[in-house]
């Protein structure tokens, strides 16, 4: 017998720490991204609590286990969404050598990835903001390398991840109190208020994402990449089971008004912003805000449709940032810094490498036959049905992201006259990108194939889409 929160927690979590400490930086990335791959097909293929018999052997994956008098529990529901996140970390992890990461990378990515996971099974469930913040703290060493002073981004980054927690833990407590009370209007206001100040710092929600544009260009790109897609998935997970727990939370229509406004902010903002940089890193950083902001009024969807629509959208953000850090971290060993007038005339020096840039821009923008389209889609098509103006200024953060790719494709075929075409791009790059432009293509044309993960998700939230 085995334990799921041995094998998708403490499984992984070890490697790393086996990785950090004992072997080659060469084989680490095969290794790490073999771990997570051979666990996404465990939890997608092998049911948890449910007796498989192999020949003469009976199998079977005990769903809890308790550890210093917590309890951390998977369930059947949760194998989809296990085999999502660790699919979508074998991603990353394959593609760190191509990206000419440090070793440490592959080692703490595995341990934050682990922890992660903890804080969706972890019981008490508020228990997940410690676990959340611990996380945190180990991505700090993969921004800021050793002997080097912290910039102002990683320390805003910290700063606001720490705020986050013991806002979340008081309005855990407080909720407690509105459960047993429902008609204290006071202590439902100040818990929601907790709440919302609380995930708006973990998911940095206007004006509190200033750290994201700052982070993008002080730290490498392949790193950041990896912080904005991991972070931001685990807290809109953990924003769900909020919302699932909680009834007045699902039926507060002030709330529910209150995370799309916050929404519309993130999403307008961030598109209109990534349209007037001059440095791709930022640029990433305000497609990554736009994007979070989708999600954002995926959750404020007063509509039964809120699990789907936000898990089709947070797997194509997990591939389009990794394509896109990947192809950055290839062409910032040929540049000083990002700036578009380093860049000039590159798409000849790196084709593969500025078509994947393009691509996943295009693909954040929700550019059709990409793998953003079908989800944006989705959302706007629930929108549509609530608010047009909402579906509007979606609209506008959108066009931003479109010029911010049109404006960068500019820059890397701006070359001087009788400048040669020639593949720069290693085997392994070439590869890596291939597939993830692959990826792109296939999510955006046959979005179909998402739908054995995200068919049983909704059963993960009992009462969200009632």
């Amino acid at each position: 017998m085995m334990n799921a929160p041995i094998l998708w927690i403490a499984v992984p979590f070890i490697t790393g720490v086996l990785l950090l400490f004992f072997l080659r930086e060469r084989i680490s990335p095969l290794i790490a991204g073999s771990v997570v791959t051979i666990l996404a097909l465990i939890a997608l293929f092998i049911p948890i609590d449910t007796a498989l018999l192999l020949g003469s052997i009976s199998l079977k994956i005990s769903p809890s286990i308790q550890f210093f008098g917590r309890s951390f529990f998977l369930s059947t529901a949760d194998g989809p969404l296990l085999a999502i996140i660790y699919g979508l970390a074998a991603i990353w992890f394959f593609g760190t050598e191509a990206s000419g990461t440090a070793n440490r990378f592959v080692s703490l990515g595995l341990m934050i990835v682990a922890l992660l996971t903890a804080s969706i099974a972890v019981q008490p469930f508020l228990f997940a903001a410690l676990l959340i913040e611990m996380a945190a703290m180990l991505v700090i060493p993969l921004l800021v390398p050793i002997y080097q002073k912290p910039g102002r981004g990683v320390i805003r980054f910290l700063i606001y991840q720490t705020l986050a927690m013991p806002f979340i833990l008081f309005s855990g407590w407080m909720l407690a109190g509105v459960e047993a009370s429902p008609g204290d209007i006071n202590i439902t206001i100040q818990a929601g208020t907790m709440l919302g100040l609380g995930f708006a710092f973990l998911l940095g929600v206007f004006p509190l994402y200033n750290w994201i544009p700052m982070l993008a260009e002080e730290a490498p790109p392949y790193v950041t990449g990896f912080l904005l897609w991991v972070l931001p998935t685990f807290t809109i997970i953990f924003g769900l089971g909020f919302l699932d727990r909680y009834t007045w939370l699902r039926t507060s229509p002030q709330l529910s008004g209150a995370i799309q406004f916050a929404g519309i902010f993130m999403v307008a903002s961030g598109g209109i912003f990534a349209a007037l940089q001059k440095h791709i890193g930022r640029m990433m950083g305000y497609a990554a805000i736009a994007e979070t902001g989708l999600l954002v009024l995926a959750i404020g969807l007063r509509s039964t449709e809120i699990v789907n629509v936000t898990f089709l959208m947070l797997i194509p953000r997990g591939l389009e940032l990794a394509v896109w850090a990947l192809a950055l971290s290839i062409i910032k060993r040929e540049v000083y810094s990002l700036q578009f007038n380093e860049l000039q005339g590159l798409a000849r020096k790196y084709p593969l490498a500025v078509t994947a840039i393009i691509l996943a821009q295009l693909s954040m923008a929700g550019f059709p036959l990409l793998a953003g389209f079908p989800p944006r889609l989705a959302l706007w098509q629930e929108l549509a049905g609530q608010s047009l103006m909402t579906s509007f200024w979606v609209f506008i953060g959108m066009l931003g992201l479109l010029a911010a790719s049109t404006r960068t494709l500019a820059v890397f075929v701006m070359a001087r006259e009788n400048t040669a075409w020639k593949l720069t791009e290693s085997w392994l790059q070439m590869t890596m990108l291939g597939l993830g432009v692959i990826g792109l293509f296939i999510l955006g044309m046959f979005p179909q194939v998402l739908q054995p993960f995200i068919v049983n998700l909704p059963a993960l939230f009992i009462h969200l889409g009632r």
